[in-house]
């Protein structure tokens, strides 16, 4: 299985200065706008502009967009 990469360059490099590494957390990724970070421990993702964790409902819904993205794509 591949991946492609849908943001450009500049836009991905200013998320990462922005939103930068965290500790013990994986990231940034970038869901169409929406910045999180996954958490192992927890498995789950971690929103940083709420201070919460993504409801695993949620999270279907963000990634079935994506789907709808990459498959016009």
């Amino acid at each position: 299985m591949g991946y492609k990469v849908i943001a450009g360059k500049d836009e991905m490099d200013m998320m990462r200065v922005k939103y930068g590494p965290r500790k013990g957390l994986e990231g940034p990724f970038n869901f169409s706008g929406r910045v999180l970070y996954y958490d192992p421990v927890e498995g789950a993702y971690y929103d940083p502009t709420t201070d919460f964790y993504v409801e695993r409902d949620e999270m279907d819904i963000i990634n079935n967009r994506l789907m709808e993205v990459l498959a016009r794509a």
